[in-house]
């Protein structure tokens, strides 16, 4: 059953990575056949065949490295580095406003292609997240804690921006450009205002900044030390902790916490066990290497639960989300020093693979949503002024009518070619990072995931789920 899973999920990713290359290349391979040019190939990928054919004179194909794909049109400006040697044959010139069209036409049809997945979305509904953004951590004698703020209180706004889900918060506080960062945070229907600092922890594998808080979340046991003090109480794999010495646990670093000040302390701890609550008694022991108190158990992540809000989202809404995101991520970008974000956290071919597959494996239809995101980043990384992307082809083509003749082919080709390996580069550098973090990619493909019946769509503020009240 797990290897049809895998042939189902890798079949899937590659068809609709697949499809995004597509619809771009058929862009330019559609407006070149309208405006007359030569046509000598078509490939999705890069690098040897995998398979191909010709007709028609135009030779199809399909590659191994599935990073992107190409148009061979011998009349606009070329990159033996991705398409490989050009033939020399005499062909008359084309106008630079067919040239423009044809590398303009790949980008819109990414466009074209995500209102068009996201208005399936609107339609047949989508999967949200239901992770409300209630604190459920907040360190004893720290910054957060000394200003008041609780387990239990809930994040309102992040930066001025106001936050429906924990992923919401994780999100504005890695890409913000200061690392000062204005909060509304509510308790009990009263709303407060502080000043965060979001910072990058070093024991963290994702290396983005973030508050030093927890998400309220349900804390289960994964493995019990043979012989430890939590076997030795019977505590079982797949329980979930209630309570520690009569404090309510809302995160596992809160019951961290609530262990190592109970060291050496007879305690009561209540966990859930096929839907009953069972009370053990557990002492806590120093452990030396760890230089805390422990119970000798490690955590199960919880199941990741989705809410399917039908109808979705609107084609607006979904495009214009993708959009704040990437403009906030490429702000980061130029601002490096000040938020850490780098072309180290961008994602490459292995990167985007990897979190389609898990969305595959989760539900198709964020894959779908995946895709838009995706289709979206395609066309705007496109239309960037750069020679070997389409923005670079139709910068010199503008410059080509105001100058009223060609530019040099041979500078054409030559500064093509040159962007076009500094593009591989930067695509291995990239690549590099994604291979490290797929520990975390497998941990996203086998985490356990919850789909929660239809919701109708929301009326105002776009919140799906209903958080419980916080704790008092």
């Amino acid at each position: 059953m797990f290897i049809l899973t895998i042939l189902y999920v890798a079949v899937v990713v590659v068809l609709l990575f697949g499809a995004a290359i597509f619809v771009h290349e058929f862009g330019h391979y559609w407006m070149a056949r309208k405006r007359g040019l030569k046509v000598e190939a078509f490939a999705i990928g890069f690098g040897p065949k995998i398979f191909g054919w010709t007709k028609d004179g135009i030779e199809y194909s399909w590659r191994w490295i599935p990073a992107g794909g190409f148009v061979k049109l011998p009349q606009m400006i070329t990159s033996e580095a991705l398409e490989g040697e050009q033939p020399s044959e005499s062909l008359p010139p084309v106008s630079p406003w067919s040239k423009i069209l044809v590398a303009f036409a790949g980008p819109f049809m990414n466009v074209v292609f995500a209102i068009a997945i996201a208005t399936f979305l609107w339609i047949v509904g989508l999967p949200m997240p239901v992770n409300p953004p209630v604190i459920g951590y907040v360190e004893k004698d720290s910054a957060e804690a000394k200003l008041g703020i609780r387990p239990g209180d809930v994040f309102v706004s992040v930066g001025g921006e106001a936050v429906k889900t924990w992923q919401d918060v994780a999100m504005t506080a890695a890409l913000s450009t200061t690392s000062e960062i204005p909060v509304v945070i509510e308790r009990a229907g009263q709303k407060s205002e502080f000043k965060l600092a979001a910072k990058v922890d070093p024991e963290d594998d994702i290396k983005l900044k973030s508050f030093n808080l927890d998400v309220q979340s349900t804390v289960l046991i994964g493995r019990v030390e043979s012989e430890g003090v939590a076997d030795k109480a019977g505590v079982k794999p797949m329980d979930r902790v209630v309570s520690l010495a009569g404090v309510a646990i809302f995160s596992q670093r809160h019951l961290a916490d609530i262990v190592n000040s109970n060291t050496n302390t007879a305690c009561e701890l209540v966990v859930e066990r096929a839907g009953e609550q069972v009370k053990l008694s557990v002492t806590p022991k120093y452990d030396k290497e760890f230089k805390r108190g422990r119970i000798g158990i490690s955590f199960s992540p919880p199941p990741v639960k989705y809410q399917v809000q039908r109808p979705g989202p609107t084609p607006v809404e979904q495009i214009v989300k993708v959009w704040d995101q990437t403009v906030k991520t490429i702000k980061a970008l130029a601002n490096s020093k000040e938020t850490g974000v780098g072309a180290k956290d961008l994602s490459g071919p292995v990167g985007i693979l990897a979190m389609l597959s898990a969305f595959v494996k989760t539900d198709f239809r964020l894959a779908l949503s995946f895709l838009v995101l995706l289709n979206l980043n395609l066309a705007v990384l496109n239309l960037l002024p750069v020679p070997v992307l389409d923005g670079g082809h139709i910068v010199m083509s503008i410059i080509e009518k105001i100058r009223g003749r060609q530019l040099n082919a041979k500078f054409q080709e030559y500064t093509t070619t040159a962007f076009a390996m500094l593009l591989i580069s930067f695509m291995l550098y990239v690549t590099f990072f994604d291979i490290k973090r797929v520990p975390l990619f497998r941990a996203l493909f086998e985490r356990e995931t919850k789909i929660e019946q239809p919701v109708k769509a929301p009326s105002s503020n776009g919140v799906v789920p209903t958080p419980q009240n916080p704790p008092k």
